[in-house]
């Protein structure tokens, strides 16, 4: 199982995240963030991207997408919160959104 960040490791794994715009949702144990793209086909492109990641990766997001936007929330349900699988899709969907 899956274990959730805590102390010092949690604090290091989110600084990057919350310095790129991730936000700590409110409620519960979660990071989200919303991207913004010039058009429906962008948008959905970067859902596409980051499709083939969550499967590699087993982890899922958390998602809508409405014409040029894209709301993301991560957590990992089975472990009760943010984990490091959290950490690491959300550094590549950055990464998916700043490549054309």
């Amino acid at each position: 199982m899956t274990e959730t960040l805590t102390g010092d490791a949690r604090t290091q794994a989110l600084a990057p995240l919350l310095a790129a715009g991730w936000a700590l949702a409110e409620g519960w144990d979660a990071i989200e963030k919303t991207y913004e793209f010039r058009n429906f086909i962008e948008a959905f492109g970067f859902m596409a991207r980051v499709a083939l990641w969550a499967e590699k990766l087993d982890h899922h997001p958390e998602w809508r997408n409405v014409y040029c936007r894209v709301e993301v929330v991560l957590t990992t349900h089975d472990a009760g919160g943010l984990s490091a699988r959290d950490v690491e899709l959300a550094r590549r969907m950055d990464a998916l959104a700043a490549t054309p």
